[in-house]
């Protein structure tokens, strides 16, 4: 049985959701999955403190566990949830793997299966950016991308404005955060937590 780790950050809920799905879709290849989120900067607590959407999204995930680098030494496999900045990830994810150093030293997370999904408040606001960007690092770390190919999704071909790319799956969460993900991009989500379930499967043997 595979290993397969799914760490998310969330501000307004919407990859929180897509987590749970692609959580979903890796149990039900058979994997052990474990959901954990990013650490919140206290600065960022602080500052939207007074946004309701952001202290009931916030309190939805209150029982989750944060991130550790022992988390990612324990998976097989690898999921992250990486809403977009700019066209780029957060600076708390960037944090969190920036002080991963001794795990690219030692090697400890080399020949994992690892994939990307996101959230952007546009179609064009980074849905392929920031997962291309965010495999920059995740190569560095020696893990083994695994996208999600349009003939087993063919959502992705739509033009109704859902999220959804060969890179990982997406949501498009609109630029007031009032967008609820599509069941077609849930979908998505959890169709990529079985690709990496079954690739890490394989890779582990």
């Amino acid at each position: 049985m595979a290993k397969v780790l799914v760490p998310y950050y969330s501000t307004y809920g919407h990859v929180f959701q897509m987590a749970k799905e692609v959580a979903k879709g890796a149990e039900q290849a058979g994997a052990e999955v474990k959901i954990v989120k990013i650490p919140e900067f206290e600065e960022a607590r602080q500052a939207m403190s007074g946004q309701d959407a952001y202290v009931q999204a916030q309190d939805a995930q209150k029982d989750i566990p944060e991130a550790t680098h022992e988390d990612l030494k324990w998976a097989d496999g690898i999921i992250w949830g990486v809403p977009t900045r700019y066209g780029n990830m957060p600076a708390q994810m960037k944090q969190f793997l920036d002080t991963g150093g001794a795990l690219w030293a030692n090697g400890e997370l080399e020949g994992k299966a690892t994939a990307v999904f996101t959230s952007t408040g546009s179609i064009h606001g980074g849905q392929e950016t920031t997962i291309i960007t965010t495999l920059i690092p995740l190569l560095h770390f020696g893990l083994i991308y695994v996208g999600l190919p349009y003939g087993q999704n063919p959502e992705q071909m739509t033009t109704d404005g859902i999220g959804g790319t060969p890179y990982g799956a997406s949501t498009v969460a609109g630029t007031d955060g009032s967008n609820q993900p599509d069941e077609r991009e849930l979908t998505m989500a959890g169709r990529l937590g079985e690709r990496v379930a079954n690739v890490s499967e394989k890779l582990s043997q």
